[in-house]
């Protein structure tokens, strides 16, 4: 029987193949497998690009360079101070400029730390020159004063409070007359109006003008009660422009709640334009050649600027104003710029306008001076107003040069 059962395994297979598995032998077929194996790793080892490969980095290249300490070289020799550096004066130990976050105001920074930075050529890489100015010793009172404000639809308005105190006279800088100044040296004060419409000219105001200078707020700024808050912080006593009414209004409408002498509400603009922001000392008209010249219309509107325990300064701009006479026949504190330092605009009448404020300030004892925030005009006047202590003049507030009748306080007192 010829099947499976019959036929071992293996029986069936060629004698020639058996015999050719025979003479191999499993133990040569082992001996060849370890022969290839360690061919191959011979190969990647001395093959590799980045050469040889470790096997404690998981078969990964790896390099050996050498490492030296190093050396610093030497330092460079110290360059010579250059002319400007020369004329700086050494900072006091005291001084240092304090990292803000990048949101912080750098001329607040600046503020603070008795810093002033001028950066040539408006800024960039060029050089730094850093003045370091003694900060005043002058501060401003907290506005609102609780006790001199009442509520209104329109805002806080001023008034005098319960004690007598007056606005005018508690948000007022201090005047602070130099030791290096004669007694009864002749004062100057510069009022820079057109403040809170255009920011840039703001901001400059604010951070490059003295402390000393007063700045004169319009009602229409979008953000005027901040734009006041930070120049009283800075140091700056403030006024608001009240706009009036000119001769020409239909072709020169000075705004919304103009002061007129028909038409309107008198009394409900005039609190409109108070409730605009807190802490000025006074109102100061703008235009008004026509509301200024109807004693009719101009004494309510002083009467009212009194009982509040305010002041009223004259922009001096139209030459009918009745405000000097009508404010000292009704016994309001007030005063009168004396020169429009810009009103031609050109940096020739500009120079001529100081030269003659400054005259009118040795023969008088006192003057004020008045401009437009402009970029030009503000660099002038702060290097005018640095001027003035060699020059034998004394920069002062304009609460520091409003007269004060003797009746005045009791006349805004009775007007309660």
């Amino acid at each position: 029987m010829d099947d499976d059962l019959h036929r071992p395994l293996g029986c069936d297979r060629d004698p020639d193949e058996m015999s050719w598995r025979m003479r191999i032998g499993p133990r040569r077929i082992a001996l060849a497998v370890v022969a290839l194996a360690g061919t191959a790793v011979a190969a990647l080892f001395f093959l590799a690009p980045h050469g040889p490969l470790d096997a404690t980095l998981g078969g990964r290249p790896y390099a050996i360079a050498k490492i030296e300490p190093f050396t610093p070289p030497p330092p460079l020799p110290a360059a010579a101070p250059s002319d400007v550096e020369k004329a700086q004066p050494p900072a006091p130990p005291s001084s240092s400029v304090q990292v803000r976050g990048a949101g912080e105001r750098a001329a607040e920074v600046e503020y603070q730390n008795g810093v002033r930075v001028v950066r040539a050529g408006g800024g960039g890489t060029n050089p730094l020159i850093i003045e370091i100015e003694p900060r005043s010793a002058a501060r401003l009172a907290p506005a609102p004063d609780k006790r001199l404000v009442e509520k209104s639809r329109f805002g806080l308005l001023p008034r005098i409070g319960a004690d007598g105190s007056r606005p005018m006279d508690v948000y007022a800088r201090p005047f602070e007359a130099s030791q290096r100044l004669k007694a009864g040296a002749p004062r100057i004060a510069l009022v820079v109006g057109g403040l809170s419409l255009d920011p840039r000219s703001t901001e400059a105001a604010i951070a490059d003008l003295p402390e000393a200078v007063t700045l004169a707020f319009a009602p229409y700024g979008a953000n005027v009660a901040a734009d006041a808050a930070r120049a009283r912080a800075r140091g700056h006593e403030t006024l608001l422009q009240a706009p009036m009414e000119p001769f020409d209004f239909s072709q020169n409408d000075p705004g919304p709640h103009t002061l007129r002498v028909e038409g309107g509400d008198l009394k409900e603009d005039l609190h409109w334009l108070m409730g605009r922001f807190a802490g000025y000392v006074g109102l100061m008209s703008f235009l008004g050649s026509r509301f200024t010249a109807d004693e009719e219309a101009l004494a309510p509107a002083l009467e009212e600027i009194a009982r509040r325990g305010l002041f009223i300064l004259d922009d001096g701009g139209s030459p009918q104003s009745l405000i000097p006479a009508a404010a000292a026949k009704l016994s309001v504190p007030a005063a009168r710029v004396d020169i429009v330092l810009d009103q031609r605009g050109d940096s020739q009448s500009l120079e001529a306008a100081l030269a003659a404020l400054e005259a009118q300030a040795r023969r008088a004892g006192s003057a004020v001076g008045f401009a437009n925030a402009r970029g030009a005009t503000i660099v002038r006047l702060a290097r005018f107003a640095r001027e003035a202590e060699n020059r034998g003049l004394a920069l002062a507030p304009i609460s520091a040069i409003v007269e004060r009748s003797a009746g005045a306080a009791t006349a805004a007192e009775g007007l309660r």
